[in-house]
């Protein structure tokens, strides 16, 4: 079998391929190409026969992509992912245009706020520009929206992003100094009624809708305490505030609620950290801009200040960080 090589043509029928491919549609991508949809229709057909595979099964409305038309679309897609990344780093070589960087709301509202002034004093010819967003974060995301960098509280799990530990986080339950008094049968963690907890029903991508809590309570040896009922909501930052409003009892990230404890708004119950899963990460692409680079050495400084702060709080977290809790 003769080898495909990158000419002319065959580009030429690549970039028809990958349009189809994405849109699902050989009028649509046409449409997009300025281009006949005959015209489309052909150069993949053209394709198919110099690759001796068909890439499509063409159904009367939908077009699916066969199994190596799947596997050629991947590559594809990844290529020119590639180069519209290089693309950029030569447009902007030298550029001192924004920095745009993207964090989980309750992250960016609770951690970052308050340390972000420090910032702007320290680096006034950085214009920085900060976007509270959920979105989970791909090679296709970053580019299209322009995302210099992001900050996650996740599993690290990128296949296409660089991405840095910051900030280890723990877990652990707190609620008001009232709710506490109120609520003296809590002498341990077994002792938890299920229909009091206040969980972030989407702390990390893929995590289940009580995954902190179910995480917490299999490490202290409380799995039998029932999960089904308690509040739910869609950001960390809400669980806190429904524990502040003595609705119940909510895990508490200490990067979020250290602040609360240090002054008594919440207390902790049965003073039992647990590590997280998930860590604060900052993920960009692989060669950052310079600007960048800064960013994130900020970010690690502060990040580092924040853990000495809390391990002094918590001196059991500086000890369970010598025995090596788990890694991210």
């Amino acid at each position: 079998m003769r080898r495909t090589r990158l000419n002319s043509s065959v580009m030429s029928w690549l970039r028809c391929f990958e349009a189809a491919a994405r849109v699902g549609s050989f009028t649509q991508a046409a449409s997009e190409l300025c281009l006949t949809q005959g015209a489309i229709s052909q150069q993949v057909r053209e394709l198919e026969e110099r690759l001796g595979v068909p890439l499509f099964r063409r159904l009367p409305r939908q077009l699916v992509l066969t199994d190596e038309g799947e596997q050629l679309r991947l590559a594809v897609t990844s290529a020119l992912d590639e180069l519209e990344i290089a693309l950029s780093r030569v447009q902007d070589r030298g550029a001192e245009g924004p920095v745009a960087l993207s964090c989980y709301s309750s992250f960016a509202l609770l951690w970052l706020m308050p340390r972000i002034g420090t910032f702007y004093r320290e680096h006034p010819q950085i214009d920085l520009r900060l976007s509270a967003e959920f979105h989970v974060l791909e090679m296709a995301t970053v580019l299209r929206e322009g995302i210099d960098a992001a900050i996650r509280y996740d599993l690290g799990e990128y296949k296409d992003l660089e991405s840095t530990l910051l900030l280890d986080e723990y877990l652990l339950p707190v609620a008001t100094p009232e709710f506490v008094t109120a609520h003296p049968q809590l002498g341990t963690p077994a002792d938890l009624d299920g229909s009091t907890l206040l969980h972030d029903a989407f702390a990390w991508p893929g995590a289940s809708a009580d995954a902190e809590w179910r995480h917490w309570l299999q490490q202290v040896g409380a799995s039998s305490v029932a999960l089904a009922q308690g509040k739910r909501f869609n950001m960390a930052q809400l669980a806190v505030e429904a524990a502040l409003a003595g609705q119940g009892i909510a895990m508490g990230r200490l990067a979020l609620v250290l602040e609360h404890v240090q002054v008594g708004r919440l207390v902790p119950l049965f003073s039992q950290a647990v590590c997280s899963p998930a860590g604060y990460r900052i993920v960009h692409v692989a060669q950052p801009q310079p600007r960048v680079a800064v960013l994130a050495l900020w970010l690690a400084q502060q990040c580092e200040e924040f853990r000495v702060r809390r391990n002094s709080f918590f001196p059991i977290l500086a000890d369970m960080a010598l025995r090596g809790p788990a890694s991210h």
